[in-house]
């Protein structure tokens, strides 16, 4: 567990050198995240589904990375959408830049289930309700929680996670 502490805290630190680079952390990330988060019981039932909206290379690289894993007693299942429309409830969402999350986000949440965690890549996502938000801060890749929308969907944030963040709205 600490060696994942420290890589995701290096990996905060690295600065970004290639896109391809920065989707691969991305998606290291969003697998990390899953561990550093209190779901309640209804996010343990069937398996563990990352859904992927609109970005077929984070997607692939969450497949890779997650091939034949479990998370507690739940495989790990990668499923990519590419329109809102084809959206079914996971108990995370990534929604990438190539969707205005800021546009979507009612019908996002409305098509997600009452407790899935939404990490985005967008400035300003999190005012909409994504949990976690990816940014690029002096050509560094860290990411922003949002607290208060976390606990509107039953999670709960590990104190780990919140002290890698760099910002944490409350």
């Amino acid at each position: 567990m600490k060696k994942i502490y420290l890589f995701l805290f290096f990996l905060l630190l690295m600065p970004c050198l290639s896109h391809a680079q920065v989707e691969k952390y991305k998606s290291v990330f969003t697998l990390n995240f899953i561990r550093y988060i209190g779901w309640p019981e209804d996010a343990k039932n069937g398996d563990f589904v990352i859904g992927v909206l609109k970005d077929a290379k984070i997607a692939d690289w969450l497949t890779k990375q997650s091939g034949g894993k479990k998370f507690g007693y739940q495989n790990v299942v990668i499923k990519q959408f590419k329109s809102v429309d084809e959206m079914v409830d996971c108990q995370v969402l990534y929604v990438s830049a190539n969707i205005n999350f800021s546009r979507h986000s009612a019908t996002i949440k409305s098509k997600l289930g009452k407790s899935s965690l939404i990490i985005t890549e967008t400035e300003g996502a999190t005012k909409h309700g994504a949990v976690i938000n990816f940014v690029v801060r002096e050509n560094n890749l860290k990411f922003e929680i949002h607290d208060s929308n976390a606990q509107a969907l039953g999670l709960s944030i590990s104190s780990k996670l919140a002290n890698m963040a760099a910002a944490i709205k409350m």
